[in-house]
């Protein structure tokens, strides 16, 4: 009988079907799918550095860095930031920033030290530990336009970067003797202090963009660059270290000239190295 039964329906609604998931887009996956790889890049330097192929496992961190500039900006490219994204990679920048870095040097050149060079891998990736809690505890906080171009401390990726200078300089030829093992520590702990100071950095988030004449140039001074870094890896990765912690007095100076200009007190531009958790902290 006509009318007797409903139409049939294959696709109804997802709302009639309350037990069916919930399809999630694709392009929601991507930005994690780049986190966990640099997960894997940061798992895979662990494991070159036990095995001795330190250039490999310099290079997986170097991989892991990239990674890590990449998926944040694809999360907000695609417009599918989450909370979930933020802690994923909060944990994999600590592997891979955090306890590889000191685990290759630890391989490298403290283990005729033992306890001693452990000290310092520990520290590290305790600083690691500080640095990233302190800046999930401090996302969604207001903060004024101008700090926005500016991060407290060196954050992690630069910092696991910034710590494999003596590794650099071997590989260059300058000879860094087991002797220097003690000096390597030191080096390792400053790094660590950075990582969870109050001293500003320039971020580079909030730069505009670059005037059109200056668009040849520096597509061609990147292409340089990325020549350079793949036929003299090393000798680059030094010069942009040492550029960069030589060039964090004038992020102070910088964010020090931006405070005044908007009206903060004398008190609040001191250079603090210590305290990871100030009850004034602005910027993360």
């Amino acid at each position: 009988m006509p009318g007797l039964f409903p139409p049939f329906d294959p696709e109804p609604e997802a709302a009639e079907r309350p037990g069916r998931l919930r399809r999630i887009p694709i392009r929601s996956v991507i930005p994690n799918l780049v986190t966990l790889l640099s997960l894997c890049a940061g798992l895979t330097s662990i494991r070159m550095g036990f095995e001795g192929r330190v250039d490999m496992a310099v290079y997986a961190i170097l991989v892991a860095a990239v990674l890590d500039g990449l998926d944040g900006r694809l999360a907000r490219y695609l417009r599918v930031t989450s909370k979930f994204g933020a802690e994923l990679d909060s944990l994999s920048d600590f592997l891979s920033f955090g306890v590889a870095p000191p685990l290759l040097l630890f391989v490298w050149n403290f283990h005729d030290i033992n306890s001693f060079g452990w000290v310092a891998v520990v520290l590290f990736a305790i600083a690691g530990a500080l640095r990233l809690a302190r800046f999930n505890t401090m996302l969604g906080e207001d903060k004024p336009a101008w700090q926005s171009n500016f991060f407290t401390g060196v954050p992690i990726p630069a910092g696991a970067l910034a710590v494999l200078l003596p590794i650099y300089v071997d590989r260059v030829g300058i000879d860094v003797p087991q002797a220097a093992a003690p000096a390597v520590v030191a080096y390792v702990v400053l790094i660590a202090a950075l990582m969870v100071s109050r001293v500003p950095t320039f971020s580079g988030k909030k730069y505009g963009g670059i005037q059109r004449e200056w668009v040849v140039p520096i597509l061609i001074g990147v292409v340089i660059l990325a020549m350079l870094l793949v036929s003299y890896p090393f000798h680059v990765l030094s010069i942009l270290t040492i550029l960069y912690l030589a060039y964090i007095p004038f992020g102070w100076r910088a964010w020090n000239r931006l405070a005044r200009a908007h009206g903060a007190k004398e008190d609040e531009l001191t250079l603090d190295v210590g305290g990871p958790f100030p009850d004034d902290e602005t910027t993360p």
